[in-house]
């Protein structure tokens, strides 16, 4: 029986974090195109939440994050029509997590393989457990990057790195694709993923939610290469809102008082 998309990903709110969840743990989370339709789903239905500061996405067990696309799936799939249509319905479902309202962090709970690895980068942040590896792993199968996920690592690590990692389709160890700048952390001996997680993420929810969504703004402008015109309208209309929000006036007023406070003798 085909799982349904609410069984091939887990949406999931619990305070002000999304949680995300690939759930095809016998498949190594493999990514058909029900897998990425559901995705695609997840995070567009939750970017209406305003209370949301953060989101996470991992795949199901500790072995796999997601393990690329289906091949046995994508194996009908023969034709350059067939491979455009492949591209874009992939691509839609990254653009999803790409233009999600907050910070989007990916969980890499295993490995990572070829469109798995361009999923990670479709997020804002990647953090890894010590034992995950993260693979570009394309070449091997004489394709390039199928999902959009080429520009995403230009954009991360230059395009001279970039097409090196790309060329040598290689599996990277967690602590190697840090120090290359794909991962931003990994696991300590003595945490788990997810203490490594709640870790990061604490600056965010420290944060009122209004604001966290108006800086993503701002590095989601840069991301998708706006002109600076664009980047600066973005970044005014984002600064007029919050300095505006009576968050700001409540903290600007405290300091005020405190800043008085120290003056008087």
């Amino acid at each position: 029986m085909t799982a349904s998309m609410e069984e091939l990903v887990i949406s999931e709110t619990h305070g002000s974090v999304l949680h995300v969840t690939i759930n095809r743990p016998d498949s190594r989370n493999a990514l058909s195109l029900a897998t990425l339709d559901a995705l695609k789903r997840a995070f567009e239905d939750a970017a209406g939440d305003d209370m949301l500061h953060v989101a996470v996405l991992r795949g199901a067990g500790d072995k796999s994050f997601a393990a690329g696309g289906d091949l046995k799936e994508f194996a009908t799939l023969r034709s350059e029509a067939d491979a455009q249509t492949l591209f874009d319905r992939a691509a839609d479902a990254l653009d999803a997590i790409r233009s999600f309202p907050v910070p989007v962090v990916a969980a890499l709970n295993g490995v990572a393989l070829g469109g798995g690895a361009e999923l990670a980068m479709a997020c804002d942040y990647r953090l890894a457990s010590s034992h995950a590896r993260i693979g570009f792993v394309q070449s091997t199968l004489s394709i390039s990057t199928g999902f959009g996920g080429g520009a995403d690592l230009v954009n991360k690590i230059g395009s001279a790195k970039a097409m090196r990692i790309l060329v040598q389709g290689e599996l990277l160890f967690a602590d190697a694709a840090a120090a290359l700048g794909l991962i931003d952390a990994v696991a300590g001996p003595d945490e788990s993923l997810a203490e490594c997680v709640a870790r990061f993420v604490l600056p965010f929810l420290s944060r009122p939610a209004h604001l966290v969504r108006a800086i993503k703004q701002i590095g989601l402008a840069q991301r998708l290469g706006l002109s600076q015109a664009e980047r600066r309208t973005i970044e005014r209309n984002a600064f007029a809102t919050t300095w505006a929000h009576p968050a700001h006036w409540e903290a600007a007023d405290h300091l005020l008082a405190v800043a008085a406070t120290r003056r008087k003798p």
